[in-house]
């Protein structure tokens, strides 16, 4: 498996012949905070999905419909609230033909699709849209049926070897100061039932908000992820270029029991490459 960190929440994850990138965003869409990230070069045929966890411009682009035109094996993967922004008029602006809707497909908060032999669980984030749970089967890129998607009760049951991603988009333990406190208080709740969610199951890779933004409470989030989710790696993400708070955060003697387990960014384009999980 190769890891590219692209920028803030967006990576790109190889694995057994396919991609799946998530949150991408271009770079120059947040004047006080410009990023030159990239997606890296991937064969034409390689099947890619796409997904987008919310409607935030640091975490979508309406330019990853253009990449259809390039690699023609591709699906997307979006929170619903997207779909409000993607009218037929603002794709014929954009030049973009409207068959690409037949790409899309668009997911709610606690629902389990299969998407193209992709096992795709949402969680409800605590800000906007959803965080996504993705089931990956070894060589699934052999067993692909044409990027069919269809809801499913019975969540990521795929069987054989697999490996599972976790993107938590904006799912986090947001306090803020000065908010008023039953909004605190909901955070708190959500947050935890959500994650509660993922006790037991897991996670090879999980990628985790940490936002310098938050100050002191900036570690609630991922503390109580690291408490609760059996996950192999987990990748800080979402620090606005402060790459310094994942080193910090390892350091900590709090996070003894699992530093191990922590992969630090450091750079754009910074890749991390793993052994089969």
């Amino acid at each position: 498996m190769k890891i590219t960190y692209i920028h803030h929440s967006a990576f790109c994850i190889e694995t057994d012949g396919i991609a799946l990138v998530f949150d991408y965003f271009k770079g120059d869409c947040i004047p006080s905070c410009t990023y030159h990230g990239t997606l890296p070069e991937l064969g034409e045929n390689t099947p890619i999905y796409v997904f987008s966890s919310h409607s935030h411009r640091d975490h979508f682009d309406v330019e990853v419909l253009r990449w259809k035109e390039r690699y023609p094996n591709i699906h997307y993967i979006f929170a619903k609230e997207i779909k409000k922004k993607l009218g037929n008029s603002m794709l014929r602006r954009l030049g973009i033909p409207e068959s690409i809707k037949e790409t899309i497909t668009y997911v709610k908060p606690g629902e389990c699709y299969e998407v193209g032999g992709l096992a795709v669980e949402t969680l409800l984030s605590t800000d906007s849209g959803v965080a996504f749970l993705v089931t990956v089967p070894h060589r699934v890129s052999q067993d692909m049926d044409s990027h069919k998607s269809h809801s499913t009760a019975e969540g990521a049951g795929a069987s054989g070897p697999f490996t599972t991603i976790y993107h938590a988009g904006d799912l986090n333990w947001w306090r803020w100061e000065g908010e008023p406190e039953d909004s605190n208080v909901y955070q708190e709740k959500t947050y935890k039932e959500q994650i509660g969610l993922l006790s037991g199951r897991e996670v090879d890779v999980a990628f985790v908000v940490l936002d310098p933004r938050q100050e002191w409470d900036k570690y609630l989030g991922i503390d109580y992820f690291m408490e609760h989710v059996q996950a192999r790696y987990v990748v800080p993400m979402h620090m606005w270029k402060q790459y310094g708070l994942a080193q910090e955060y390892q350091s900590r003697p709090q996070s003894s029991r699992f530093r191990e387990k922590i992969l630090g960014l450091s750079a754009e384009n910074q890749e991390i490459v793993l052994e089969r999980v």
